[in-house]
């Protein structure tokens, strides 16, 4: 559930927007990358968003189809456009984000009456983004889901911190805490943790993170690899050797990839790796929702790498 939008990708790396001359245009926003991402793995996932009522809002719907996602709940609504992010691309570890979101911006526009709370209650998995908290009606709209679910499992809450789409960090900080305190899982980067606990380093975000109430902390920690703790068990993995194209989706990936892990009940380390990898995939391509890995080409990669741990 939240952002959706269109991403257009420089097709020339190493220049800045002002010079750049091609780009390729695809679906984007970070709950709908989740999606794709997980469907690529073989889940049944349904899309919850809104787009404006033109042209960029019929292509993501059709997209989302094109992928297996469910786009029946991405309703159009009238106002603000459907958003456009452009990137910039420097490799390896560079990579400028431009929002164009206007005020009310269509994602922002879900309403509590927009849910089918019997479904969310229902769903076996919900994946829920930081920004999505960020404005109204869709804060009252997580907040709806977020009682539906009652701290089902697995409940999860993307923190997805993006400083230009709140009104203050001090906003962004209570309004994530709030929501974690209603979640079982935590997933963010470092810059992420420190916006929702006031903490970056990743030992002490992870014990934060907990001390909300979630029963699982996940702390990507880009080069250094991820972390990932309950109350009663810590793993630790290892970046995966990659050239790093586009850091761009990697999270996403990673995303729908813990998703799959989570729902098949894997063991925390076997989680996490797949994740790890599934993230390294597309941060070694250009594009996110097309460079979607499958689960042949996640246990590829860890194959190549010596880290293979699928028989748990």
């Amino acid at each position: 559930m939240g952002r959706l939008g269109v991403d257009l990708y420089p097709l020339q790396q190493g220049v800045g927007l002002a010079d750049v001359e091609s780009f390729g245009k695809h679906l984007g926003g970070s709950a709908a990358n989740v999606a794709v991402a997980a469907s690529r793995h073989g889940r049944r996932t349904a899309l919850i968003s809104r787009t404006g009522t033109d042209p960029f809002g019929d292509y993501l719907r059709g997209e989302l189809r094109g992928y297996g996602v469910d786009a029946r709940r991405v309703t159009p609504v009238a106002g603000p456009p459907t958003p456009v992010t452009f990137c910039e691309v420097f490799p390896p570890d560079h990579f400028p984000i431009w929002f164009y979101r206007p005020p009310g911006t269509p994602d922002l526009r879900i309403g509590p009456e927009d849910l089918d709370l019997a479904e969310i209650r229902a769903a076996r998995l919900l994946w829920l983004t930081g920004t999505g908290l960020s404005a109204e009606p869709s804060a009252s709209a997580h907040t709806a889901a977020l009682d539906a679910r009652d701290r089902a499992a697995v409940t999860v809450l993307d923190l997805d911190y993006r400083p230009g789409l709140w009104p203050s960090p001090k906003a962004a900080g209570t309004a994530l805490r709030t929501a974690l305190e209603r979640c079982t899982v935590a997933v963010g980067n470092l810059d992420e943790c420190e916006a929702a606990v006031g903490e970056r380093d990743p030992e002490a975000a992870a014990e934060a993170l907990l001390a909300t109430g979630v029963e699982l902390a996940v702390v990507k920690r880009g080069p250094a690899g991820v972390l990932a703790r309950t109350p009663h068990e810590r793993v630790e993995v290892s970046p995966l050797p990659v050239r790093v194209v586009n850091g761009l989706g990697a999270g996403d990936a990673f995303g729908g990839a813990l998703c799959h892990g989570l729902l098949s009940g894997w063991p925390l380390e076997r989680t996490v790796r797949f994740a790890n990898a599934a993230g390294a995939h597309v941060a070694a391509r250009l594009f996110c929702a097309p460079d979607m890995p499958t689960t042949a080409q996640v246990e590829r990669l860890l194959g190549e790498a010596g880290d293979d741990d699928r028989d748990g």
